[in-house]
């Protein structure tokens, strides 16, 4: 448990650090773009029109779910599947990939997984607010449940954190893992409930409660359930435990992994 506490006091006091990196960074990836900044929230756009086609229009044949229409409610799931899907993977690689200032300057290198997560905070926002927009053009309206998108913000950003010093650790001690965690990553997006809702009579319900126990699930669900005033957080007691425990385990265990093999990160890279 100490070192959790080591690696949160790591983070707090170098918060202008992480936010500095970040805007850079933001600036740095597509400076040699036409369209600059413009291709972060373009791409996800043009992603979720495809879906929309194939699923919503395509497959649904733009049937509503539960009495709500299929555009925002896909929209508001996969905004935060979107932001969490390439924190992920960025996070995964970021001290791989830093291995020149890892070797050249004593950094604080626990920071490096949440710079990614700050970094691609712009272009969730943005997202957000379209959400928003389409939202309210299908007749959603803000209502008192919006307020849980502070916790299940704040959901996000602790399981993002955790999962991201466990990913960006094990990805140095085994190489062959950031493959395994794309491979992961892609099967999750259809297992998270982002395009449909497996929570009907058409998956047997144990098949339910298992894909249930998915941090990713509870969040994408956490955000549905704020807009669509469709459950409380505090209504799914069982799940809140459960992800908040997964939260803690890959915490601890990222935590531990992170501080014995530290000193050795460049040598093994």
């Amino acid at each position: 448990m100490k070192e959790v506490f080591t690696l949160i006091k790591e983070q707090l006091e170098n918060l202008g650090i992480i936010f500095r990196i970040s805007r850079y960074e933001d600036k740095a990836e597509y400076q040699s773009h036409y369209l600059g900044l413009v291709w972060e929230y373009l791409y996800p756009l043009i992603q979720i029109a495809i879906y929309w086609v194939v699923f919503g229009v395509g497959l649904k044949h733009g049937n509503a779910t539960h009495g709500i229409a299929y555009l925002p409610w896909m929209v508001i799931g996969i905004t935060p599947w979107f932001y969490m899907n390439r924190v992920t993977l960025d996070a995964s690689k970021s001290i791989y990939s830093r291995v020149g200032m890892v070797s050249k300057m004593k950094f604080p290198v626990s920071v490096l997984p949440t710079i990614k997560v700050v970094s691609n905070l712009s272009s969730f926002w943005t997202m957000l607010i379209f959400t928003l927009l389409i939202g309210l053009l299908h007749g959603v309206y803000p209502t008192i449940s919006w307020f849980q998108w502070i916790y299940y913000f704040i959901c996000m950003i602790a399981w993002l954190v955790a999962f991201g010093i466990f990913n960006s650790t094990v990805s140095v001690l085994v190489r062959d893992y950031r493959i395994l965690l794309q491979s992961l990553m892609r099967m999750l997006f259809y297992l998270s409930g982002v395009l449909f809702n497996f929570e009907t009579n058409a998956f047997p319900a144990p098949m339910v409660r298992i894909l249930q126990l998915n941090p990713f699930f509870y969040i994408v669900s956490g955000f549905r359930d704020s807009m669509f005033h469709t459950a409380y957080f505090w209504q799914k007691p069982t799940l809140t435990l459960v992800f908040w425990g997964m939260v803690l385990f890959f915490l601890l265990v990222g935590s531990h992994l992170h501080y014995k093999f530290r000193s050795k990160f460049v040598d093994l890279i």
